[in-house]
């Protein structure tokens, strides 16, 4: 354990908290004239335009949670392309007053997408070997570099699958600009986010994507050549995970890589100038140096074991899974009147635990740490109230030790962990917590995500990245179930830390709220234009 790393990462998670009476550092003000643009491009690479579906694959919805019966489709240039465009392409574009902005598959914290994706491909039908970065805006691969194709040969024997490489990297200043020193905290839940969008999105290609957890950063950095770029000053790009996406489900595979290959990928010549963001950027120091002291060592492979598969499957409309993908949006308002079911609720809670060969968590991140306090305004044939839903067994004795005394801890269903603690409207609470926004009081519920805390990090300090990326999944597989259910989410990464904990009568950091999240009927803008996600690509 490295004390020092450990004191440094809590330093930094108390001196981001939001309070009542002040918040975490920023700017302070929107400099519009530095907003970072929200898409990387690699200047010079050889580009590579990517056909965009015909036809969505044809799973429904709750196929998305499954696998035994999904059809394996082949890894070509088309499938790839298709899996690129549901998991971390463009959604739409909307405009307004003389504006125009692009929504994508994969959310982030005001829309400003700090999160970089790359591939390292083997050879298909018209693509050579290579690592690649994926522009979602003008959905093309750029090539950065070549890749000897026999290396394959002893990937396929080390993983003993098919399957190509894919990795997740952060710009933390595309998230400062606006954030301040709170945006290490953001970019960690946009990684969390992509990496559930992209095992959802797998598995309609009949794919499963596993994050490969014995990498250390720098090891994913010299993977995807980010050690052999020269970034413009701020905008580097920082490691963060390596998936292997490949066919078949519940193989044991390797979380690593052979070091071999590795010392392979640090020979290869890299090309492409990273397009600069921004003027000038503001230096917040205190991310950078988080971001080192949180970053990644080499660890044994782990492999983790999840429920067995089951559940509450509330009827959801008839939508295609890729058409809900498609329809994610955040809400901005909601109708103060709208409810849900119960059952709607609680197969929307149940969603939210790990289930063996169930995407998007058997992507096998950590064990799960992170639970549900909730704050439940209008559900039908359940009570107003507070709530908490645990998401492993391991934390429900010490966090009711550590809670309030006067809880009630009523169970609500047998076999589901969901509690009531106490009954009432806790509308104005939930608002006051979630920085005073309307929105946390006016939906069906909105919950706050409590992570085990202290025991993870102070062992091993990566993990603080971890945890978000643990509510960034929560929240994406949430958005999904509110769009299937016919209501709408938003995430909400402004709360009042320690307002949140007073409310469970948390008193130390062994349990912290991460992450926010509610969901209700949203109140569409009449303003807004919307136009389809391509449609600047009509004439490519």
């Amino acid at each position: 354990m490295d004390h020092q790393a450990f004191q440094e990462v809590v330093h930094y998670h108390e001196a981001t908290k939001h309070h009542l009476h002040r918040y975490a550092k920023s700017l302070g003000y929107m400099d519009w004239q530095n907003q970072p643009n929200p898409f990387r491009s690699y200047e010079g690479a050889v580009s590579i335009p990517l056909p965009l579906l015909k036809e969505d694959p044809p799973a429904g919805y709750l196929e998305l949670y499954q696998r035994d019966e999904r059809q394996t489709q082949p890894f070509q240039v088309k499938t790839v392309a298709g899996f690129l465009e549901l998991s971390l392409g463009l959604s739409a574009w909307k405009a307004a007053a003389g504006s125009q902005w692009s929504l994508r598959i994969n959310p982030s914290s005001g829309n400003l997408h700090p999160t970089e994706a790359h591939l390292i491909l083997p050879p298909l039908d018209s693509i050579a070997s290579g690592v690649y970065h994926y522009n979602p805006l003008m959905h093309t691969l750029e090539k950065r570099a070549e890749v000897p194709a026999e290396w394959w040969q002893e990937m396929g024997r080390h993983f003993d699958t098919h399957g190509f490489l894919m990795g997740l990297s952060s710009i933390f200043w595309r998230e400062s600009w606006k954030y301040g020193e709170r945006a290490f905290r953001y970019c960690n839940h946009d990684v969390g986010h992509a990496l559930a969008g992209i095992s959802l999105a797998a598995n309609l290609f009949g794919w499963k994507a596993t994050y490969l957890n014995g990498l250390s950063h720098a090891k994913i950095a010299t993977v995807l050549g980010l050690d052999q770029t020269r970034f413009p000053h701020l905008e580097a790009e920082d490691p963060e995970l390596l998936c292997w996406i490949h066919h078949g489900s519940g193989m044991d595979i390797p979380r690593s890589l052979p070091e071999e290959i590795i010392a392979g990928f640090a020979t290869l010549e890299f090309t492409g100038q990273p397009n600069t963001l921004s003027r000038e950027c503001v230096n917040w120091e205190i991310i950078y140096k988080t971001a080192r002291l949180t970053g990644k060592p080499d660890t044994p492979d782990r492999k983790y074991d999840f429920a067995p598969s089951g559940g509450i499957n509330a009827a959801v409309a008839s939508s295609s899974a890729a058409a809900i993908i498609r329809r994610r949006r955040s809400a901005t308002s909601f109708d103060g009147r709208g409810a849900v079911t119960s059952n709607q609720f609680l197969s929307m809670l149940e969603k939210t635990i790990p289930r063996q060969d169930c995407p998007p968590f058997d992507a096998e991140l950590m064990e799960p740490s992170v639970h549900l306090l909730l704050f439940v305004h209008r559900v039908r044939e359940m009570a107003p109230g507070l709530y908490f839903f645990f998401r492993n067994d391991h934390d429900a004795g010490p966090i009711k030790r550590s809670a309030r005394s006067d809880f009630l801890w009523k169970p609500v269903l047998e076999g589901l962990p969901l509690y009531l603690l106490e009954e009432g409207d806790f509308r104005h609470e939930a608002m006051r917590v979630s920085c005073h926004q309307e929105i946390a009081g006016s939906g069906a519920f909105s919950l706050g995500m409590i992570a085990k805390f202290r025991d993870l990090i102070q062992h091993e300090p990566y993990r603080y990245r971890h945890l978000y990326w643990e509510t960034g999944m929560i929240g994406q597989v949430l958005y999904l179930e509110a769009e299937a259910h016919g209501v709408r989410g938003t995430g909400i990464g402004c709360f009042f830390d320690d307002a949140v904990h007073a409310i469970m009568g948390l008193k130390d950091n062994h349990y912290q709220s991460l992450y926010h999240f509610t969901i209700g009927h949203p109140v569409e803008d009449p303003r807004l234009t919307t136009y389809p996600p391509y449609h600047h690509l009509q004439n490519r």
